[in-house]
Parts: structure tokens; C-alpha cells; sequence
């Protein structure tokens, strides 16, 4: 029996009311929530307010639910290295971390989301991407994602978007996923979270790897210069290396050959000395572009294309060094958006905003002190000085009576401490960030966040016809695992509201009924086509930083395999012998070999391309070992180039191999084919949506 009543806000937002005698949602202390889908704000498009107790106990105890294990973002993997300013843009911030030629210390941290700690690398996620910046201003800490969109518009939703797709409350499964029941009854009753669901669904939550992956700020902020004059930006993160993305049945293999994937191949490549590297670019824009688009960009939901306002380079991230302790280090680093420096500024984005209370008191939740800035992975490089004492775990001594201020004690020859600094300091832009920033106190959202779909009809439409069956084929497995059967009905019914053609694949693929759309809260528009959305447009067909198993055996033609180890090597990807047994193989010569990987531990999924260097008793020998038939099997099925000698033609033929452009001979076309994937394979391996 219903007790409530369903009413959507003025942004289209799902408000489920307490029906009669039905039980009220209140606060810890009994006092009745009237909204719990906005923040309290100064104007539709003002600051949240700190008076809002609804938001400020909602997060508090969010923040203190686990200990000391983070809430989301817990697995992850850390790296030292430098950021480089390489462009002038003092006409546009004061920001000494954008001085040409300055050179800053920098520990960059990516991370899955859904999962815990000792969860997995490869799950269908979000990956973070947060960089602390040691400025000799102070710490700067850029805490973004590999997507530049969120599920939500307001913080006060965090905690229900994280109670949802975590494990479900009463029997603490599935882990590290959102193929379940409670997530996508909430998504499916969120219209907002409708264009971050296109790109969770995508390959883009699939990364390769965490060095060819894009970052994002995800916010708006902005850039103020030294005569105080601001403007908006968007930080993004290119990679050097190009985006690469694995598919979803690689991903799983991946996850059952090496829970540590990712981080290993971070960790693998910094010692190696292969620097993972990414271009940092900023969108800036004013207030005036800002009115013109049909969305707000305020909106954590909306992004501004490229084609729109062009990504500016100005520095580059190189990571050069891994931690010396991951305790230490990886898990006590504490990013905080409030960390920012002169020249860098907030916009009023109702995200944001909570996340600039939250993070704090998360912090200290987790490392159990006000002092965790004591930590020397978050201690910054630059002297620090305050009239901050004691607390619990206090390292520091200061000395003197000066724990005041104002005071006189430097006139009677005592050390008086610091003081504050007009011209250096802080100081947050004096002026409205926009339309409404006035009037009432009120719980709505502003005009412009009401659309939910005019965004994800853009990014769907701006990917190859391979990624949209990509995605298509996500909605379907991951609804598949819905037992709730009003969900997928009403999920597909918004995605209405994106394509059709998608919701009738997601439909077709579920086996149910085409449902009428979902009502909106603002008519979708449609959107030039981005082609920076897109991973298949992005991608570099280079074999740089990639690796590449060689599986040989006994009776491999020695100079082969060393003539294929060498154009391997010398396009910059790691040669990987790959054989039956971890002590290696007798050569055609009589050499034995030594191998890096036995056969049956080493599969296919863990490399970009494969080459077979195989003799006809090798071959024949293989085709009766499942594990090199599956390496085969996998590297086909996974769309990767396979460079093979002739007399290997019998372990294709039995792993089902159908030749193609990407099917060589070990020359100069194997290099050029295994430096990207045969999407135009994948109808003939695997049914999609």
C-alpha cells in the first residue's frame, strides 16, 4: 500500500510525501524534513546556506559512517611527480602555480568509487582523479573524476546516491557494482542522474588504464587575476598517451586474472621509468557565455563542449616517483576542495558547495584528528604559520605566549606571531556569480537545472556506432540484474527522453514492452555532436606505453622471436614473453629462453596485442592446451591484433579465429595493426543491444 504521494520540483526532481498518519521523515533529533532533495540556498542560484541543519546532520553523519576506511573513493593508488606551468595566464588568475616555467610538487591519487578497500581494479566505476598541488602558496587539491559529469545537483542527494549503489543494506552484496536492485530504483527515480548514467554505462568507465584516462574538476570554478576581475573555468586532464579503454567481458577476465591490475600497471610503469604524463587544459568563460547556453553551468550534471569553448593547455602533470610507503601515503593523503590558492575561486554550484563543508569533517572522521594537516603527505611545502593549537595528536611545538591575535607582545620584545596579509591573501571574488543571487531563502533549483536530457541525448549521439551498442548493452546487463520489476520499465522510460533507438535496443534486450516516456520537467533540446566524447574519436594508434605477450615454445625460431621483442620494444611497448611452462622454452637454436609469464597465469586480457611465435610442433602441441587456446580465444573476442608465423595457423583456427585486418603475419603490419582494436569485429564475436 502506497503511504505517500509523488510530486515533482520545480527541476523535475522526485519528492515522495508522507501520505496522512504515515511516518514522517525527520531529522536525529525528531524534527520533520519538509525537503530532502534540496539544499537551503540564498536564491535559486545563490550559496548554499551553513544554517541548513537538514544538510549540515545529513552529511555529518554520512561522513562518520565507516572508520577509518573512506565511504567512497577507498581503493586506490597513489603517485608523486611535478606539474609544469607552460603557459602565461596571468591576464586571467594570480595563481603562482601558473607561472611559466614554475615547477610544483604534486601526489596524484586515482580511485574506483563503489567499492571498499580491498576490492578490485576493474569494475564498472567511476575512477577518481584527485591532485594536491604543493604551491609555494599554500595547497591547491583539484579533487576531480575520470568523467566530467556527476549523478546529482545538490549535495544533500550524496548520501542517498552512495547508500544506493554500495552494497545493499541487509546482505552487504554486490561489491564494487551497480547491476542491483537499489541503485538503479534510485537512478530510475532521479531524471538528473540521467547523463552520467549514459557515461557510467560507456567504455569511460572502463579505463585500460589509469594512465590513459582523462581527468576532470567536475565543478565550475574560477580564475581570478591580480586586479581582482574573475571568470569562469573547467579543469580537464588530457592524457599523453591517448584515451584507451577495455570492453566489458575483458574487464571481467581482468578482474579474474589480476585484482590489482590497475595498480600494478601504475606502480610497473613509474619504475620503469615509462613517466605517466597528462596535459592540463582549462575552458574559461564569462557570465555573458554563461546566460547564453541552454543549460546552467553551475549544473554538476551538464557539461560545456569542446567545440563550444576549446580546451587551453597550460601545464603538464608528469608522475615520476611511487610512494615509499602506501599507508603512509596512498591511504593518510586527505584531499579537501576547500584547499585552494590565491587566483583559484568557488562558483555556486550546490555540489560543490557541500563538498566544501563535507570534506573536512571527513577528514577528520578518518585520521582522527584536526592535525592530520601535520601528516607529511598533507603537510604543505610552503612555511605555514597560525594561532591553531593542541588537539588531538598535536606534533608540533610552538614556542612563546603568541597563540592570539590582535596582540602587542612584539613591543615588549616578545615574538608576536603572524598576521594577516590583504595584498597576498585570500580572498574570495566580491561580486554575485550570476543571475538570482538574491532575495528568499529557499529550497528549488534554478530554471536551467530542470533539464536532465538535452546533455545525455548529446553524448549518446556523439559516439561511433560501436560505442552506442557499448552502452546500450550496459543498460541491458546491468537492469538484468534488477529484481524489482517496476525499475527497468521506468529506467527505459527516461532513456526515451534521450534516443529512441537506444531505448529500444535496452527494451529488445530486457524482452519487455516499449514504455511510454517519462514526463519532463523541461523539453530536451538537441545538441551539436561532440567528437571529444567520444573514446573510439580519441584514441591513439600508437603502441606507447602499451605491452604486447609473446607466446612462444619449444622449437620457436630464435631470431623471430627476437626480431619481434626488438619492434616491440622500439615502438615504446613492453615485450612480454609469454610460455607453457614459467622456466621458458628450448629454441629453434637450442637456447632455452626464459619466460615472464606461465601460460596458464598470463592470459590474453592482460596485454594490448599478442604475437604468436610458434613452430609447427609448437602449434600443434597448443592446440590441445585450453590456456592457449583461451589466450587466443580472449585476444580475438577482445578485439586486439594478433601477429601469428604461418605454421601457427592450426591454434588459431581451433581458438575460432576469422581472419582479418587485424589477423598479420610478425612484420611491420603487426605493429601497425597492434596499436589499436577491430571494433568492426565485435558483431561477429559477441551479441550486443
Amino acid at each position: 500500500m502506497t503511504d505517500f504521494t509523488t510530486q515533482r520540483g520545480d527541476g523535475g526532481e522526485t519528492h515522495q510525501q508522507a501520505s496522512g498518519d504515515a511516518d514522517v521523515l525527520t531529522t536525529n533529533h525528531g524534527v520533520p524534513v519538509s525537503d530532502n532533495q534540496n539544499s537551503l540556498r540564498a536564491g535559486a542560484r545563490g550559496p548554499t546556506l551553513l544554517e541548513d541543519f537538514v544538510l549540515r546532520e545529513k552529511i555529518f553523519h554520512f561522513d562518520h559512517e565507516r572508520i577509518p576506511e573512506r565511504i567512497v573513493h577507498a581503493r586506490g593508488s597513489g603517485a608523486h611527480g611535478v606539474f609544469e606551468a607552460t603557459a602565461d595566464i596571468s591576464d586571467l588568475t594570480r595563481a603562482a602555480v601558473f607561472t611559466p616555467g614554475e615547477t610544483t610538487e604534486v601526489f596524484v591519487r586515482f580511485s574506483t568509487v563503489a567499492g571498499g578497500a580491498g576490492s578490485v581494479d576493474t569494475p564498472r566505476d567511476v575512477r577518481g582523479f584527485a591532485v594536491k598541488f604543493y604551491t609555494r602558496e599554500g595547497n591547491w587539491d583539484l579533487v576531480g573524476n575520470n568523467i566530467p559529469v556527476f549523478f546529482i545537483q545538490d549535495a544533500i542527494k550524496f548520501p542517498d546516491l552512495v547508500h544506493a549503489v554500495k552494497m545493499e543494506a541487509d546482505r552487504a552484496y554486490p561489491q564494487a557494482g551497480s547491476a542491483h536492485d537499489t541503485f538503479w530504483d534510485w537512478a530510475s527515480l532521479m531524471p538528473e542522474s540521467t547523463h552520467m548514467l549514459m557515461w557510467a554505462m560507456s567504455d569511460r568507465t572502463l579505463p585500460r588504464s589509469f594512465r590513459t584516462m582523462e581527468g576532470f574538476g567536475v565543478h565550475t570554478f574560477k580564475l581570478v587575476n591580480a586586479a581582482g576581475k574573475a571568470q569562469f573555468v573547467k579543469f580537464h586532464w588530457k592524457p599523453r598517451l591517448g584515451l584507451q579503454s577495455t570492453i566489458w567481458d575483458e574487464a571481467l577476465k581482468l578482474q579474474a586474472a589480476d585484482n590489482d591490475y590497475q595498480r600494478r600497471d601504475l606502480w610497473e610503469a613509474i619504475d620503469t621509468g615509462a613517466f605517466p604524463q597528462w596535459d592540463l587544459g582549462i575552458q574559461v568563460f564569462d557570465e555573458e557565455f554563461a546566460r547564453a547556453q541552454p543549460y546552467d553551468v553551475q549544473d554538476a550534471t551538464k557539461l560545456i563542449p569542446e567545440e563550444d569553448v576549446p580546451v587551453r593547455i597550460v601545464g603538464t602533470l608528469t608522475l615520476n616517483r611511487n610512494p615509499d610507503n602506501f599507508f603512509a601515503e596512498t591511504e593518510q593523503v586527505a584531499f579537501l576542495p576547500t584547499n585552494v590558492v590565491p587566483g583559484i575561486d568557488f562558483s555556486n554550484d550546490p555540489l560543490l558547495q557541500g563538498r566544501l563543508f563535507s570534506y573536512l569533517d571527513t577528514q577528520k572522521s578518518r585520521l582522527g584528528t584536526t592535525n592530520f594537516h601535520q601528516i607529511p603527505i598533507n603537510a604543505p611545502r610552503c612555511p605555514f604559520a597560525n594561532f591553531q593549537r593542541d588537539g588531538l595528536m598535536q606534533t608540533m611545538v610552538p614556542k612563546g605566549r603568541a597563540n592570539y591575535e590582535p596582540n602587542s607582545l612584539t613591543a615588549h620584545g616578545e615574538d608576536g606571531g603572524p598576521r594577516e596579509s590583504p595584498t597576498r591573501g585570500f580572498v574570495t571574488v566580491n561580486a554575485a556569480s550570476g543571475d538570482d543571487e538574491q532575495g528568499d531563502k529557499l529550497r528549488v533549483r534554478a530554471e536551467l537545472f530542470a533539464d536532465h536530457y538535452s546533455q545525455a541525448r548529446l553524448f549518446f549521439r556523439s559516439q561511433t556506432e560501436s560505442e552506442q551498442a557499448h552502452i546500450a548493452s550496459s543498460f541491458v546487463f546491468e537492469l538484468s540484474k534488477v529484481g524489482l520489476e517496476q525499475v527497468p520499465a521506468r529506467m527505459v522510460a527516461n532513456l526515451r527522453n534521450v534516443d529512441e533507438d537506444l531505448a529500444r535496443r535496452v527494451a529488445d534486450g530486457l524482452a519487455i514492452d516499449l514504455p511510454d516516456a517519462s514526463p519532463t520537467a523541461r523539453t530536451p533540446v538537441d545538441m551539436a555532436p561532440s567528437d571529444a566524447l567520444s573514446i573510439h574519436k580519441n584514441m591513439k594508434a600508437t603502441l606507447e606505453g602499451r605491452a604486447v605477450g609473446i607466446l612462444f615454445a619449444d622449437g620457436s625460431d630464435a631470431a623471430m622471436l627476437d626480431q619481434v621483442i626488438a619492434n616491440v620494444t622500439g615502438a615504446g611497448a613492453k615485450a612480454v614473453l609469454v610460455a607453457p611452462k614459467i622456466g621458458g622454452a628450448k629454441l629453434s637454436d637450442g637456447s632455452m629462453r626464459k619466460a615472464e609469464g606461465q601460460l596458464a597465469g598470463t592470459p590474453s586480457q592482460l596485454f594490448d596485442a599478442v604475437a604468436l611465435v610458434l613452430s609447427a610442433d609448437g602449434a600443434a602441441l597448443l592446440t590441445k592446451e585450453a590456456a592457449a587456446v583461451q589466450f587466443v580465444m580472449d585476444a580475438f573476442g577482445h578485439l586486439k591484433a594478433i601477429g601469428a608465423t604461418d605454421a601457427a595457423a592450426p591454434l588459431l583456427d581451433k581458438a575460432g579465429v576469422e581472419r582479418d585486418a587485424g589477423i598479420t603475419a610478425l612484420d611491420g603490419a603487426f605493429l601497425e595493426a597492434a596499436a589499436r582494436r577491430f571494433y568492426d569485429r565485435e558483431p561477429g564475436v559477441r551479441m550486443l543491444a
